[in-house]
């Protein structure tokens, strides 16, 4: 396993390239549910910088993650290797609940950790009208603080189509 405080060149690449992630979050009480969705529409995901990560939420059968957010923040998003090579690779971040925007070189610079919501200005600027997906309601913005990577075991591999 490797660890590093922020996205490297190289997974960068790699998780440009994957079509689907999980969404995994979870309350603060011991009886609440972890929260694990699957995301995997094209062009959902944006990798704003090594640090920084966002995506397009779209309505689905709940809004745990968005709730989990405004209450604690941590969110971990896991991708896997579907293609090529065995590799798992994991995202921890920390969102909250913010509003503030402003475009800097062609990308933008958000508020740390934020979720901006179905017809709010920031919304807007991030996700203009042309460009949005059938169900969106929310940008979720992630600042990143670990990142996990794992090859699979090769025993593993015969399960992942290459």
């Amino acid at each position: 396993m490797q660890m590093f405080g922020e996205i490297p060149d190289f997974l960068i690449v790699w998780l440009e390239k994957q079509q689907m992630f999980w969404v995994a979050s979870a309350p603060l009480t011991l009886d609440g549910l972890v929260n694990i969705s699957p995301k995997g529409v094209e062009g959902t995901f944006h990798i704003a910088n090594p640090r920084r990560v966002w995506y397009e939420d779209l309505s689905g059968s709940g809004v745990e993650t968005i709730s989990h957010i405004r209450e604690n923040g941590r969110v971990t998003i896991l991708f896997n290797a579907f293609e090529g090579p065995p590799r798992i690779v994991r995202l921890y971040g920390k969102g909250q609940v913010a509003s503030f925007i402003r475009k800097v070189r062609f990308a933008y610079r958000v508020s740390p950790g934020s979720v901006f919501e179905f017809g709010t200005s920031d919304y807007n600027t991030l996700l203009p009208e042309g460009i949005r997906h059938p169900g969106s309601r929310a940008v979720i913005v992630l600042d990143i603080f670990k990142v996990a990577t794992v090859s699979i075991p090769f025993h593993w591999s015969r399960f992942v189509p290459v």
